[in-house]
């Protein structure tokens, strides 16, 4: 399988994802680690430590194509501020997939291998006619990363690697409602569509096992800007008055998908028995503002300025498996991560807050070359409120003041081949 081919299947089938982690970041490549609570910075389980610890793949015994599936179901919950009725988002299932494939001999020093993941993702579709619809009705951005992957073992304790991240496929459409209305009374309704350039980071790690019983990990992957360039834009319902205020046919607009850093520590008490921890730090404060250029007048300006200053935001995640027979291993973790979006800079495109999250997951092993994996998550968002008055001494009134809810729930299953 080839790196077209791979892309061609992340592209056709991965599409964007409700944001399962901080921000718009999606944490769900691996079946095994999303049963785990998502550890894996300080384990080398499978081929997805290409995305985990690309230092770890060389400590991976067997060679193997691994291919994952999820589907998430969201419900989110808005009320306004000065009341009305609980408005939920129309759509809320999507279905994204990730691809890892390592080779190299089983005995040997080192191994190679191709990821195909999305870490960064948001789809989410306002209720109709919801208080907020002039800063946000829909959203869905899209990124497909590819990463050959390279890992050496050092010594039979240590091992090193590193992966070249392409963006290989990136997307953004952004729809809103505009304050005019036509004969007919319908509101003016503009979208924003557009494609992002190929960019290129880098993903790599260490990984160091001391014993039988315990190993450590250090990984980083790199920050990309996914910019779109001559993206189109689609005003309809417009009444001729305001046409000449809106004229553009043209955006460009860069957002951030920060870099992270990861710790990871495993400990193995028996031969049966893995615990894990890991860390991440992810660098959101490089998002300071979400910005727009057009080639013609949006609303009478040829450029608009939106404020973000996020923070940099930790997430804590601690999971385990037991081989319970030669055929089945079960798993179980925890999570909870910590929102990048500060009081008073909630937006609809981003209804962030600290989510709690609880994993589980089981293995089962049919023959010698093949094994399946399932995995389920539920994730809790903790109730998020700003208020009018926040909005106006932070001079973002260009969203709305009420109160968020989300629970996610993400089924998983991932076949396995090795040989």
């Amino acid at each position: 399988m080839n790196v077209k081919s791979l892309l061609l299947v992340g592209s056709a089938m991965l599409a964007a994802t409700a944001a399962s982690a901080g921000g718009f970041q999606v944490s769900l490549a691996g079946i095994k680690n999303n049963g785990m609570g998502g550890v894996g910075a300080g384990l080398a389980l499978d081929q997805a430590s290409m995305f985990y610890n690309p230092g770890a793949l060389a400590m991976v015994r067997e060679r193997g194509v691994q291919m994952g599936a999820n589907a998430t179901f969201a419900r989110q919950a808005f009320r306004a501020e000065y009341g009305g009725s609980e408005r939920t988002l129309r759509n809320s299932i999507v279905t994204p997939v990730s691809l890892f494939a390592g080779f190299g001999p089983t005995e040997g020093k080192w191994k190679a291998g191709i990821a195909v993941y999305t870490p960064f993702g948001s789809k989410l579709q306002y209720a109709d006619g919801w208080e907020g619809r002039f800063s946000l009705t829909d959203i869905d951005l899209k990124s497909v990363f590819v990463q050959p992957t390279v890992s050496l073992a050092l010594t039979d304790q240590l091992s090193i690697g590193a992966g070249l991240v392409v963006l290989a496929h990136g997307s953004v459409n952004l729809q809103r409602d505009i304050p005019v209305t036509n004969a007919q009374g319908e509101y003016g309704h503009v979208e924003l569509d557009g494609k992002a350039d190929t960019k290129l980071g880098v993903n790599a790690g260490i990984y160091f096992k001391p014993s039988e019983k315990l190993s450590v990990g250090v990984s980083y992957r790199s920050k990309i800007d996914a910019t779109v360039d001559g993206g189109d834009i689609t005003f309809t319902n417009l009444p001729e008055s305001a046409k000449a205020s809106f004229a553009g046919t043209k955006f460009g607009v860069t957002i951030p998908l920060p870099a992270t850093t990861s710790i990871g520590i495993g400990v193995m008490p028996t031969e049966k028995l893995t615990v894990a921890l890991d860390v991440n730090h992810v660098q959101w404060s490089k998002y300071r503002s979400l910005d727009f250029t057009f080639n013609g007048p949006v609303g009478g300006a040829t450029s608009s300025t939106s404020k973000r200053f996020y923070q940099d935001a930790l997430t804590l995640r601690l999971g385990g498996q037991y081989k319970l027979t030669d055929a089945f291993t079960v798993r179980a973790g925890g999570s909870f991560d910590m929102s990048p979006v500060k009081d008073g800079y909630v937006s609809p495109e981003t209804p962030d807050a600290d989510r709690l999250g609880v994993t589980a997951g089981v293995s089962y092993k049919a023959g010698e070359h093949f094994s399946v994996d399932f995995s389920t998550q539920f994730i809790s968002l903790m109730k998020r409120t700003q208020t009018q008055q926040d909005l106006l001494n932070n001079k973002t009134t260009d969203r709305v003041a009420g109160t968020y809810k989300t629970q996610i729930v993400i089924p998983g299953i991932g076949l396995n081949y090795n040989f």
